[in-house]
């Protein structure tokens, strides 16, 4: 008896700050990349399918992503978590954390 199947796997690969298309706020999105992958005997084995997403923290409205794209949003998020700096004091840069200034338009 061979037992085979599929299973999936959900990473969250960076938190943005985007204007929702469905709601029209400013606010986190999460970028997610799905993968499923085919398993024998329970054991994964190699990926049948990879998609990718933007999620919005506040509707939770889903916006399916192609590769590239997310790829350019993940770089987005490295370079702006980069230029925050890593001081946690008054004149340091704000840290991982830390809390961002407030949206103001």
């Amino acid at each position: 008896m061979i037992i085979f199947g599929t299973k999936g796997y959900l990473y969250q690969l960076a938190i943005l700050t985007l204007v929702c298309g469905g709601c029209g706020n400013p606010a986190a999105h999460t970028l997610r990349k799905r993968v499923t992958k085919f398993t024998l005997f329970f054991v994964p084995l190699f990926p049948i399918s990879t998609k990718y997403a933007a999620q919005c923290t506040f509707c939770g409205t889903e916006v399916k992503i192609g590769k590239e794209q997310a790829e350019q949003l993940q770089a987005q998020a490295a370079g702006a978590q980069a230029g925050q700096g890593q001081g946690y004091g008054p004149g340091q840069g704000q840290g991982y954390g830390q809390p961002q200034q407030p949206y103001q338009s």
